[in-house]
């Protein structure tokens, strides 16, 4: 299994998870968790999205790097764009 994570700063955490989940929701699988956060089931993977006080942490696995990578580009490049206004970037470890 591969995975990798995302720390992105931001005072608005919650209302970025939850936009994305309400978004990504419509092709796919989200589940709200119990902590705030959200579960996303892609075809090639997963993303969980956990909202902190001052950032959004990304964690995205998935069966190989490949379709790693897939998640990791859908999660970060619609987060970049809704928060463009803020310069919100995505940076994968």
């Amino acid at each position: 299994m591969a995975t990798s994570i995302a720390y992105v700063a931001t005072d608005a955490a919650a209302r970025y998870a939850k936009q994305l989940a309400s978004h990504l929701g419509r092709k796919l699988e989200a589940e709200e968790l119990p902590d705030g956060g959200y579960r996303l089931t892609f075809s090639a993977g997963e993303g969980v999205l956990t909202p902190e006080a001052d950032r959004l942490v990304m964690r995205a696995s998935a069966a190989d790097a490949e379709s790693l990578g897939v998640v990791q580009d859908v999660l970060g490049r619609h987060l970049e764009r809704f928060g463009q206004r803020n310069e919100l970037t995505v940076t994968w470890e």
